[in-house]
Parts: C-alpha cells; structure tokens; sequence
C-alpha cells in the first residue's frame, strides 16, 4: 500500500494508505481536482505532498475547502508541497481559506 491523497469534488484534501487513488473515493464522490503522494517529515512536524495521480491528474490546491486528518493521525499539521520532488529546495506551503 502506498500513501496517497486526493481532492475530491467537494474540496475535501483525503490522505490515505492504499493501492490506487481511487481507492479514497466514497460513493458519490469524484475526484476532479487531483492528487499524489504525501509523506510525514518528523523533522519539520510536517506532511509533504508530492507527485500527481495518474488517473485523476496533478493537485489543484486551490480547490481545497478542508482537510480529513484521520488517516494521517488525526492531528492537524502544516502542509507543504513539492513541486520538484525528489529536490526538497522548494516547500510551497499549502494553506486551506488562508493564503488564496
């Protein structure tokens, strides 16, 4: 299983530890606002986003309207995402009805 996240059609950001992407969908949700990979850093305390999914595209963060933290251990954290990834040089923080 692998640690992935997507934004559903709703602007819920959901992580989860699954196979495929589509395996965070509930019925009914889609998921037109894509995702990728995600990462605890116990260094910084914080969730590092990466990559895109396959099937439903590169993250529109923009779009993020709230946060299921649950699979990630229930505690809100800062997010970051790295455009570059694997480089680590550039952290954009990802901040929900804050910074857009």
């Amino acid at each position: 299983m692998y640690q992935k996240f997507i934004i559903t059609n709703d602007g819920l950001l959901k992580f989860g530890h699954v196979y495929q992407h589509r395996d965070l969908l509930e019925p009914g949700e889609s998921c037109p606002y894509g995702g990728g990979l995600w990462k605890f850093d116990a260094t910084r305390g914080a969730i590092l986003l990466y990559g895109r999914s396959f099937a439903f595209g590169a993250p529109s963060f923009h779009d993020v309207r709230r946060i299921q933290w649950s699979a990630v251990g229930g505690t809100p954290r800062p997010l970051f995402f790295l455009p570059h990834w694997p480089s680590e040089e550039q952290l954009l923080p990802v901040c929900v009805n804050l910074c857009w």
